[in-house]
């Protein structure tokens, strides 16, 4: 099995976890209590706790774009990226950052799109034409 990473996020509500991850995202869901629950998130763990309140974002400027900090997502197959933004776009998902194209033309160039869950966490789904370009300078 490969490396899986494993991720706690606070959220405010359960409920609304289970409809933005488990219903919008299509993540199976795992174990779970009155006061968390775990989804198979693209093949890794993410772990929903309840926790009342929201801490505030910080953002900083990428390529002329303001992205929030902290956030987390997945990097996606380059058809997977689109089909999941088509589906975003469908169900009338508000984006921060809405689906396109960053760095074009250089080194990095990705697809990338980010948005928030209903708890105020910033998520990035990303995609390379190229997968091997993830990490090159």
């Amino acid at each position: 099995m490969p490396a899986t990473f494993h991720l706690a996020i606070p959220v405010d509500d359960l409920n609304a976890a289970r409809r933005f991850y488990g219903e919008l995202f299509g993540c199976p869901e795992g174990r779970s209590s009155t006061h968390w629950v775990d989804f198979d998130f693209f093949g890794h763990q993410l772990v929903a706790h309840l926790e009342p309140g929201r801490r505030p974002l910080l953002y900083n400027a990428v390529d002329g774009k303001d992205v929030p900090v902290p956030h987390f997502g997945i990097v996606l197959p380059w058809d997977a990226w689109h089909e999941l933004a088509a589906r975003l776009r469908t169900a009338n998902v508000r984006f921060e950052i809405e689906p396109g194209i960053r760095f074009r033309g250089e080194v990095g160039e990705q697809a990338t799109m980010f948005l928030f869950d209903p708890a105020g966490n910033a998520l990035e789904f990303k995609a390379f034409k190229d997968p091997a370009r993830l990490f090159a300078k």
